[in-house]
C-alpha cells in the first residue's frame, strides 16, 4: 500500500504517547508495591526504645535545710550589785567558769563596817527587848493581883511590842549589811564562757555597772527562719502529734560550716506563732548538746529539719518529669506497650528524687529515659530498670540526649 508522507507521521506520534503512558504507570506501580522508589524506603519504622521504672507508693519524710546561726543558750550580763572600788579580777578572760565561781572582788571594808554598825544596833535593840519583856512579866503579874491598873499593864505591853518591832528592824539591817558585803564578791550567775572585763582594777563602779558577760554554750541554741509554708506544715504536724499524745518536738541535724554533720542530734523546741512582716518568715529554734564546745556562738551553720511526712507518695527521677499543656506530666507505658501522658502534682525534691503527690498509681511504669520525642499513644519498646539509682542514671542520660538534640536543632 502506498502511504503519503502525511499519513506516515500519525502512527509515530501515537506510539510515542502510548510509550510514555506505559512508563508512568509502571513507575506508579512500583511505588504502590513497595519497590525501590523514594517512598519505599520509609516504610515500617521500629518503635522507639524507652526505659521504665515501676513505681509503688511509700511514706516519704520531707527534709529541708535552713541557714542558721548558733547562739548561747543563755547570755548573761554580770553587773555590780554594790558601789565601790573594783579591787581584783579573779578570772582569765575567755575561760570557762562554773556557776557561782568568783569573777571580781569589790572593796569590802566599807561594807564590813556597815555590818558591824548593824550588828551593834541589833544588840542594842536586843537589850531593850529583854528589858521590855521583863517589865511586861512583872506588870502582868501585879495586874493579876490587882496591884496595878489596867493602864499600866497596857503600857508595859506596848513597850514590849515596840521593842520587838525595833529588834526585827535591826535584824533586817544586819541581813542587808551582810548581803551587801557578800555582793562585794561578784560570782558567775551561770556556767559558761566569760567575756572581756569592762573596767580595769581600781575603777570606781556604781551599782548596776556592767562588768563582763557569761555565755552558756551547753546546750547550744540554733536560731533559724522558716518560710511561711514550711511553718504552716510544722504547726499542723505539731497539732496532730499533740492530739495523739505524742511528743511534738522534731528532730534536727546540724550541718557545720565545713559541711560535715554534727555528731549530736538536736530537737526543734520552739516555733514562733507570728510571721515577721518584714521577711514573711517564722522564727524557730533548735537545741543541741555541746559539752565539748565544738559549736561556737555566732557561727553560721545549717540545720536540717523534717517538716512533713507524706503518705502514699511516689519517687521518680526529676528528669522524668516534663511540661505538658496542663502542667507537669510524665509518660506511662500501658499493658499494650503504648505510652500515655499523665498530668501529675509535684511535691518537693528529696535526695535527688522528685516526689509525686498525685497522678500516679501503684504499679505504673514511668518512662525515665527516651521520652524526648514521645507522643501520646505511641508504640514503644520497653526496657525495665531495676531500682531508683539505675532510673536516675537513665533519666540523666535522657536529659543529656535532649540537650544535645536541642543544640543540634539550633545549629541546623
Amino acid at each position: 500500500m502506498h502511504l503519503s508522507p502525511r499519513g506516515a507521521c500519525l502512527p509515530v506520534k501515537w506510539i510515542l504517547t502510548f510509550g510514555l503512558l506505559a512508563t508512568f504507570l509502571a513507575g506508579c506501580g512500583q511505588d504502590d508495591n513497595g519497590g525501590g522508589g523514594p517512598m519505599g524506603g520509609g516504610g515500617d519504622q521500629p518503635p522507639p526504645q524507652v526505659s521504665v521504672l515501676s513505681v509503688e507508693p511509700r511514706s516519704v519524710d520531707v527534709v529541708v535545710e535552713y541557714a542558721a546561726r548558733a547562739r548561747g543558750s543563755r547570755e548573761v550580763e554580770v553587773r555590780a550589785r554594790v558601789q565601790g572600788i573594783l579591787e581584783q579580777r579573779l578570772y582569765t578572760e575567755g575561760q570557762v567558769v562554773e556557776e557561782g565561781e568568783p569573777l571580781f572582788r569589790i572593796d569590802r571594808e566599807p561594807y564590813e563596817i556597815e555590818l558591824q554598825r548593824a550588828q551593834a544596833e541589833r544588840a542594842n535593840a536586843q537589850a531593850d527587848l529583854n528589858q521590855a519583856r521583863r517589865e511586861w512579866q512583872r506588870i502582868s503579874s501585879l495586874f493579876d493581883q490587882n496591884a496595878v491598873s489596867e493602864r499600866e499593864r497596857d503600857s508595859a505591853l506596848s513597850a514590849r511590842e515596840l521593842a520587838e518591832a525595833r529588834y526585827a528592824l535591826t535584824e533586817a539591817g544586819v541581813a542587808n549589811a551582810q548581803l551587801n558585803l557578800d555582793y562585794t564578791e561578784v560570782t558567775a550567775p551561770v556556767a559558761g564562757v566569760t567575756g572581756l572585763e569592762s573596767f580595769p582594777e581600781g575603777s570606781l563602779i556604781d551599782r548596776g555597772t556592767l562588768l563582763t558577760s557569761v555565755t552558756q554554750q551547753n546546750p547550744i541554741h540554733v536560731r533559724f527562719s522558716l518560710p511561711e509554708n514550711d511553718a504552716a506544715l510544722q504547726r499542723a504536724a505539731r497539732r496532730a502529734m499533740t492530739a495523739n499524745g505524742e511528743d511534738h518536738t522534731r528532730d534536727a541535724v546540724l550541718i557545720l560550716p565545713d559541711g560535715s554533720e554534727y555528731v549530736e542530734s538536736g530537737v526543734v523546741d520552739f516555733t514562733a506563732s507570728t510571721i515577721d512582716p518584714r521577711t514573711g518568715s517564722v522564727s524557730a529554734r533548735a537545741v543541741f548538746p555541746n559539752a565539748q564546745g565544738d559549736v561556737v556562738p555566732g557561727q553560721f551553720v545549717r540545720v536540717r529539719v523534717e517538716v512533713q511526712r507524706l503518705d502514699d507518695a511516689f519517687l521518680i527521677p526529676p528528669a522524668a518529669v516534663g511540661q505538658g499543656p496542663e502542667g507537669p506530666q510524665v509518660f506511662v507505658v500501658d499493658d499494650e506497650e503504648k505510652v500515655r501522658s499523665r498530668t501529675v502534682q509535684l511535691g518537693p525534691v528529696q535526695q535527688g528524687q522528685q516526689i509525686i503527690i498525685e497522678g500516679l498509681e501503684s504499679g505504673d511504669r514511668v518512662v525515665v529515659n527516651g521520652q524526648v520525642a514521645l507522643q501520646d499513644g505511641m508504640d514503644v519498646s520497653v526496657n525495665e530498670v531495676e531500682d531508683d539509682e539505675e532510673a536516675a542514671e537513665e533519666a540523666e542520660a535522657s536529659a543529656i540526649e535532649a540537650e544535645q538534640q536541642v543544640s543540634d536543632d539550633e545549629e541546623a
